[in-house]
């Protein structure tokens, strides 16, 4: 029996995605299975966020497993149904040019790219503040010292740039170590707090079955324990062309429900621990794991700042991984210069993208320290790169919703319409610092102020690429 005859539409988004194929025959096939949840523990686990929870006392569990709910159930849905459609090199970006615009995905493709740019720029910023708290009390000018945060910054940049050039024939290993290191410093927290918990000497009690007041500052930072905390399902996407497997969206799929249900118990377990040693008003926002630590077991507390710091180098060098191949695919599709897709002839990587990224990375982290305090730096740089995530992570899930193509079945939907009205909860209150400044109008302001006018920058270099490119 004759299959039905494709319509325009159909061609053109099948010629659309053997293209892409056609470009990735070029990439190295490093990534297995393990790699890819490595991925996904050392994108999603940020070490912050059971400070950030811990803020609400208590009754963080009530927030933590409407999160999982409404968002990273969803968001793991939606992630792996569109690998499964379009398990192409760039991930989201390809998603959104695909099933939206090109314009869409050039501004995807923008915004997760600044988004970690910013954190490779304020990796100085974390470094510093654990590297403190592992050499010592005599140490604690590290995490203030703007020359101390600006050198360290500039380091990292030069090593996850030489990490990027190489490719992930050794990034793949960077990020395992990672991943694992994560989870191993998330265990040796619980061990050390849980005789103190069940003891009763606690700060306060570490979970209760109640709901916070709402609020402003409670919806903020359920928004922030959704999308904030629980968002990075997408990076695997972005390596689909990079997997061993011949159809990507297999073990794809697989690295998501292998993840999920790990890095959930660890923040729910992580926030009451942090919640053993502090009360929500002095917890470090930027270091709550190596606080905890440092107040519980001060023989441990060296050694695992030493290795958090070394995870938190592995994050960096995933989100500069990232960083890379996004303007690659970009190039691929003639909306920046060539050079950014030549290929290293030996790593196989985009070195063009790979020395760009390096140096805007240097510049920004030697910007972004200047003229304002470490805490106020942190918070600055954190909510104004989750907003632009937020951004790509709204047309992520608005397409099972409403873009062209086949619509899923009604779960996939549903899936979508949560995961889209958290993140879009995360973007409307992140834009409120939940630290205290002298001038928080202007905090939101700054933030405001920078992500609509990136876009607009973004939409004109687009506009002129694409004039550039037809004439």
């Amino acid at each position: 029996m004759d299959s039905e005859p494709q319509s325009p539409a159909d061609q053109q988004f099948l010629a659309a995605e053997y293209k892409v194929e056609l470009h990735s025959a070029g990439l190295k096939k490093e990534l297995r299975l393990v790699d890819l949840v490595g991925i996904q523990i050392l994108n999603t686990m940020g070490f912050a966020w059971v400070g950030t929870a811990g803020k609400l006392g208590s009754s963080h569990l009530m927030f933590w497993i409407l999160g999982v709910t409404l968002f990273y159930i969803p968001s793991g849905i939606v992630v792996a149904h569109l690998a499964t459609q379009m398990p192409l090199e760039g991930g989201l970006y390809q998603w959104a040019k695909l099933r939206f615009s090109p314009l869409v995905g050039f501004l995807v493709a923008m915004n997760i790219w600044i988004a970690n740019l910013l954190l490779v720029s304020r990796a100085g910023v974390v470094t510093a503040d654990n590297t403190s708290y592992a050499l010592g009390p005599g140490s604690a000018w590290i995490s203030t010292s703007r020359l101390a945060i600006i050198g360290l910054s500039v380091c990292v940049v030069a090593g996850v740039t030489l990490i990027g050039w190489r490719g992930l024939a050794l990034g793949k290993w960077v990020n395992n170590f990672g991943g694992f290191a994560i989870v191993f410093l998330f265990a040796a927290m619980i061990a050390v707090a849980f005789p103190h918990w069940f003891n009763g000497t606690v700060a306060i009690a570490p979970v209760a079955f109640t709901f916070p007041p709402v609020s402003l500052f409670s919806l903020n930072i359920l928004g922030k324990l959704g999308y904030g905390a629980l968002a990075g399902f997408d990076a695997v996407g972005v390596f689909a062309g990079e997997c061993r497997s011949e159809d990507a969206s297999g073990p794809i799929r697989r690295s998501v429900w292998l993840a999920a249900p790990l890095i959930s118990g660890l923040f729910i377990l992580g926030t009451a621990c942090v919640l053993v040693f502090s009360k929500p008003e002095t917890i470090d926002l930027v270091s709550p794991m190596t606080q905890v630590l440092n107040l519980g077991a001060p023989r441990l507390a060296t050694p695992s700042a030493l290795l958090l710091v070394a995870a938190l180098l592995a994050q960096t060098a995933l989100g500069f991984s990232v960083m890379v191949r996004l303007p690659m695919v970009a190039g691929w599709d003639h909306l920046l210069p060539r050079w950014f897709s030549r290929l290293d002839p030996r790593f196989g990587t985009p070195v063009g993208s790979v020395l760009f990224a390096g140096v805007v990375g240097v510049v920004f982290a030697i910007l972004a320290n200047l003229g304002t305090g470490n805490q106020e730096a942190f918070q600055l740089l954190d909510n104004a790169s989750g907003i632009l995530y937020a951004l790509a992570y709204l047309a992520m899930f608005a397409i099972p919703l409403v873009a062209r193509g086949d619509k899923p079945f009604w779960g996939v939907r549903v899936a979508a319409l949560s995961g889209f009205l958290m993140t879009l909860l995360y973007v409307v209150l992140s834009v409120f610092p939940i630290i205290d400044l002298r001038n928080p109008g202007l905090f939101t302001a700054k933030i405001v102020t920078t992500v609509c006018v990136l876009q607009a920058l973004g939409a004109a270099f687009y506009w002129r690429a694409t004039r550039r490119t037809r004439v």
